[in-house]
């Protein structure tokens, strides 16, 4: 076969991301390929035109393609990929695969952790300890920290990181239903699978909805005002996929009137979040700031998934592992 990008020693591959230091992990495989990498904006703009490969995720804007000559193929840090124009980058030649599974663990493991904080309220006691406070036993049962077991989680989204959602959560004796664009591909780890049609019959079910979908036009608001309205009185609802697969004005007004129980959100539709925004103040949200896929080996997580894509390219193969375009 033919390879689809330049032999190793004229490759040029280009890391494009403000804060993941890939460079000196990639350089420290000897691949012979050579490599730079860029922190800016700006800086990718200067540099895109002599790059046959690219490691971006957010930095990336789609009027950068008319510059980029000599690209290949684009491979996202990150899962989710609706920032690049799919047409553009198709009609160009352009290849695309998302970091699908390169967060599994962490995102999944930062999903259960909101959910833990927030029924075992370990974030009041946060705010207990930094105003050394100690709170007394609670009288009033229906005040106490929630137990996991017996409860029911509708997961929104059942991919690789679903999957180990579903899984850590029947760990703990929950029963999770799993709700997917094409529930023919399986249950995996959950009870039960459903369509996303099927989310407004499923949610009264629900003690704990948890999203954790890609932003498509499928999934925009699909937590809906509707949906929010039927959801139980004691609910949670979590999500670590992307803010605007929530209706947030909805989402905040069930919060404010008491009408769910509480929210853990990593995502929110306008990122960084307001000042403004009435979910900084709620004691019964917790908030972190887009970081459930951080973890300390990311970057070798990516560069794994980079490099048996390179050995695809160069055996002629297209087929990328989560190929996108």
């Amino acid at each position: 076969m033919t390879a689809l990008i330049p032999a190793r020693a004229q490759l040029n591959l280009l890391f494009a991301h403000h804060a993941f230091d890939f460079l000196p992990q990639f350089q420290a495989l000897g691949t012979g390929i050579r490599a730079t990498q860029v922190k800016s904006r700006d800086a990718l703009r200067a540099a895109l035109p002599q790059a046959d490969v690219l490691v971006t995720s957010h930095l990336w804007q789609d009027d950068m393609l008319p510059t980029a000559g000599r690209l290949v193929y684009v491979q996202s840090i990150s899962s989710g990929t609706e920032r690049f124009g799919l047409d553009g980058l198709r009609d160009r030649g352009v290849l695309l695969a998302s970091g699908q599974g390169v967060n599994r663990n962490a995102v999944s493991e930062h999903a259960i952790g909101l959910l833990l904080s927030l029924t075992r309220q370990l974030a009041l006691s946060r705010d207990d300890q930094a105003a050394r406070r100690w709170r007394r036993m609670q009288p009033d049962p229906a005040l106490r920290p929630e137990e996991l077991p017996g409860k029911t989680m509708l997961l929104v989204g059942l991919g690789a990181i679903g999957d180990r959602i579903a899984m850590l959560a029947r760990a703990f004796g929950m029963t999770v239903i799993g709700v997917r664009r094409d529930p023919s591909r399986g249950k995996g780890q959950a009870d039960e699978v459903h369509s996303f049609r099927d989310l407004a019959a499923l949610i009264p079910r629900a003690d704990v909805v948890l999203m954790v979908c890609p932003l498509t036009d499928d999934t925009r608001n699909l937590l809906s005002a509707e949906a929010i309205a039927r959801l139980k009185p004691g609910a949670h609802v979590i999500n670590v996929g992307r803010g605007a697969c929530i209706d947030e004005p909805a989402l905040v007004a069930a919060l404010q009137q008491g009408r769910i129980a509480g929210a853990g959100l990593d995502v929110m539709v306008e990122e960084p979040l307001p000042a403004t925004s009435p979910l900084w103040d709620m004691p019964n949200v917790i908030l972190t700031p887009h970081v459930a896929g951080d973890t300390r080996i990311y970057e070798g997580n990516v560069l794994a998934v980079l490099m048996r894509n390179l050995d695809r390219l160069w055996a002629g193969d297209a087929a990328l592992e989560n190929r996108i375009v």
